[in-house]
């Protein structure tokens, strides 16, 4: 006959059941120090994921930069300045596309060229010269936009720029008026350079052979919600640009089959409005700037002398990466 066991022994081993049962959950779930794989950091992972997405764009826009020379040179910044040391780089794309008069000036020159079977055009041809001073001096086309801005401390801001077509550096003020709501002004010198020959340009304008120099000053407000996360911003830009076309070197070669590129000077002033807006987080944001602008030009292409004016509007989008 078994013997029973003593009563001590039995409310050991029913404490010890009870103890097991309230903590059975816990041998299915290692503890965070017990050999579980840590995640990494979440903000590595934005990190990464920051980097791809700017690497990408900067890819794609250097496909585009080695065929596309035109565009205009936004601003695509903000009426607030950075605060000191902080640096900022965009990319993005950039746009001119004229409308009204200038665009029929453009149309008519190639429907010109067309007509004399991409001939060079005489003397005297106010069409072609009108439509060579749209295609050299306003620039339409699509290109890419790299820039990068630092704040240098008082409000002060200083960035440069780059379109297919010409380069831009700048410097600025800003006033603060509240946590939210900002005053800048600026000035800005322009230099267009040699580029690539774009595809859709017009004959007999070559725009590898141009060159120039320019100035702007552009007057802008805006306002920061709170954190950064959405910025607004909008003013008015007037600014000139000289731009020539003729070969400036001065060394010896041989001529090139054509000979020499037909001359184009022109001065062109231009006075814009600008709007413009931007969302993202922390590091990251994308911006959206629209300038549409009226824009004269007095030049001669072609020993002919030659005035265009009119509207034109310049769409523009890039990616901030602050650091």
């Amino acid at each position: 006959m078994k013997r029973a066991d003593p009563p001590a022994i039995l409310n050991s081993r029913l404490r010890s059941k009870r103890f097991r049962e309230a903590n059975a959950g816990e041998a299915h779930f290692p503890k965070e120090n017990e050999g579980a794989v840590k995640a990494p950091p979440e903000s590595g992972r934005r990190r990464e994921i920051e980097r791809r997405v700017v690497f990408s764009t900067l890819a794609i826009l250097l496909s585009i930069c080695c065929a596309s020379c035109g565009g205009g040179v936004p601003l695509l910044h903000p009426a607030r300045a950075l605060p000191k040391g902080d640096v900022r780089g965009a990319a993005g794309l950039s746009a001119e596309a004229p409308v009204g008069a200038l665009a029929s000036n453009l149309n008519d020159a190639r429907a010109d060229a067309a007509a004399n079977s991409g001939l060079p055009p005489p003397p005297n041809d106010t069409t072609y010269a009108k439509g060579a001073l749209v295609a050299a001096a306003v620039a339409p086309g699509l290109a890419p936009f790299v820039a990068a801005r630092v704040g240098v401390g008082g409000g002060l801001e200083g960035g440069i720029a780059y379109t297919g077509r010409a380069a831009r550096i700048d410097m600025r003020k800003a006033f603060d008026f509240s946590e939210s709501s900002t005053f800048s002004a600026g000035v800005g010198l322009t230099v267009p350079f040699y580029g690539r020959q774009g595809g859709d340009t017009l004959p007999n304008v070559d725009l590898s052979a141009l060159h120039g120099y320019g100035g702007d000053v552009p007057l802008l407000v805006g306002w920061e919600s709170s954190g950064g996360l959405y910025q607004v911003w909008g003013g008015l830009r007037g600014g000139f640009e000289f731009d020539a076309i003729s070969n400036v070197s001065t060394e010896p070669k041989a001529v090139p089959l054509g000979g020499q590129p037909i001359s184009l000077s022109a001065t062109r002033y231009y006075g814009e409005g600008v709007v413009g807006a931007a969302a993202g987080f922390r590091h990251i944001h994308v911006a959206l700037e629209l300038d549409a602008a009226y824009q004269y030009v007095d030049g001669a292409y072609n020993a002919t002398a030659v005035k265009v004016s009119g509207v034109s509007l310049a769409p523009a989008t890039a990616i901030w990466w602050d650091f």
